[in-house]
């Protein structure tokens, strides 16, 4: 459901970085995601007789990625303000790994608990440490910059 209610937004974030007006694809990006947690949700728990339940099962998994993914977009959006299309592929690439669990998960598929060793001994760690180099690379562009050359 949420791929498919999220395609007006990709159409237009697509659009304007294709014509070149990032400002309207980043904001389109940040603004719908703001508006779905505070405004759908919202809405929602209020029109909802008993409000909203929130299942175990996102609060175990869903909500934690969701958090780890938006502190995981802090480096790259800092580092240049660019997103570059490396970073681009490694975003979809996330989404279709992380959508690929939620399948195998809910059909308690035999490869679920490799996926879930790859996930943790090698995706987690690598994701961190390109992480930190880049993180740790546009501080230090960032202090150079600041830097009194007289």
């Amino acid at each position: 459901i949420a791929a498919g209610t999220s395609l007006p937004e990709v159409a237009t974030s697509v659009m304007a970085s294709i014509r070149g007006e990032r400002d309207i694809a980043v904001g389109n990006v940040v603004g719908s995601n703001i508006f779905n947690i505070l405004a759908v949700l919202g809405l929602s728990s209020i029109v909802a007789p008993h409000g909203v339940a929130v299942a175990r099962t996102a609060l175990a998994f869903d909500i934690p990625i969701m958090i780890a993914v938006a502190v995981a977009c802090l480096p790259i959006f800092f580092s240049g303000y660019l997103i570059a299309r490396w970073e681009g592929a490694l975003f979809l690439a996330y989404y279709l790994a992380y959508t690929g669990y939620l399948v195998i998960h809910a059909a308690d598929h035999p490869l679920l608990p490799g996926f879930r060793t790859a996930m943790v001994l090698f995706v987690i760690p690598l994701t961190a440490i390109t992480l930190l180099v880049i993180g740790a690379s546009a501080f230090a562009r960032a202090r150079g910059n600041g830097r009194d050359t007289a």
